[in-house]
């Protein structure tokens, strides 16, 4: 009866280990782009959960319970941060009470800290309009920027999960793999576009101008996150551009002005994973960046 008593005790903290080693991790991700590429790294051990969808601008969510209810059993937040949800992370952070997920501590991953960031103002004034002090913090527009922040989740993941390490390794190896197949091809497609210049709506797009060797030379918001105006959009037209930019977020009817007064293409961008029809992973996020750009980036 002892030896069976022994046996039993055994077996049961045997699965115990087993439970624990195949537990799954509980990530909130701040947004649609994020939550993606904790699929790709870490697939069935993570439990993911997106906090906004591709039809919400990130700056500005409400702090619902629902979201606080998430946060507070999260092993793990992913977002920008660069000061994108300041108006709703902070306040999420302090009513979820989750010392995990607190700026500072390994539960708390900012996608902009992997990487260098473009257009940090030398002096904050908000006269200038949505001005991000740490530098603009669209990042998920740049392929070659998304691999630095894949590699830097990945080692997060090892980090806070490391009885499942080696999966985190092996997945981020693959991904980085097959990242670097599709970056080549994506950049052989896009190279004709390099020395372009285009309008923008919003200032969003700087990271993905970056890598595409394009020129910005005017935006439709004369400030960033301010309406455009008939005065702005006259003066607008006098650029000489090739293309207009802007998201399904943003208002047509301005870039649809400015084309009819320009004779140029406006394209619509996915600016999330999922924000158009078939992007609903990143791999299809950039692809169908790509194939727009480049599609009407020639006409």
């Amino acid at each position: 009866m002892h030896c069976n008593n022994r046996s039993l005790i055994g077996l049961l903290f045997g699965l115990l280990l087993v439970g624990t080693a195949q537990a799954k991790l509980n990530v909130f991700a701040c947004e649609p782009e994020w939550a993606a590429l904790v699929t790709e790294l870490a697939g069935e051990q993570a439990e993911v959960f997106a906090a906004t969808h591709a039809g919400q601008d990130p700056h500005h969510v409400q702090a619902r319970p629902s979201l606080i209810a998430r946060l507070r059993s999260a092993d793990l937040a992913v977002c920008t941060g660069a000061e994108l949800e300041t108006g709703w992370m902070p306040m999420l952070q302090r009513r979820a009470r989750n010392p995990r997920v607190l700026p500072g501590q390994p539960g708390y991953f900012a996608a902009t800290g992997a990487v260098t960031l473009l257009e940090k103002p030398a002096a904050l004034d908000r006269a200038e309009g949505d001005v991000h002090g740490e530098g603009n913090p669209h990042v998920q527009l740049d392929p070659r920027r998304m691999l630095e922040i894949a590699e830097a989740l990945s080692a997060r993941l090892q980090q806070i999960d490391a009885v499942n390490s080696t999966l985190y390794l092996r997945r981020w190896q693959d991904f980085a793999a097959r990242w670097q197949v599709a970056l080549a091809r994506w950049q052989g497609v896009v190279a004709a576009l390099r020395g372009k210049r285009v309008v923008v709506h919003h200032q969003e797009w700087v990271y993905l101008l970056d890598w595409l060797g394009v020129q910005r030379v005017g935006s439709l918001e004369p400030k960033p996150g301010i309406p455009p105006n008939m005065a702005h959009l006259a003066q607008l037209k006098q650029q000489s551009a090739d293309l207009i930019l802007l998201s399904p977020l943003n208002d047509k009817k301005p870039s649809d002005w400015l084309q009819s007064q320009m004779g140029i293409p406006a394209i619509v961008l996915p600016h999330t994973v999922g924000a158009v029809p078939g992007s609903d992973d990143l791999f299809s996020f950039f692809e169908t960046i790509v194939k727009r750009i480049t599609a009407l980036g020639h006409a």
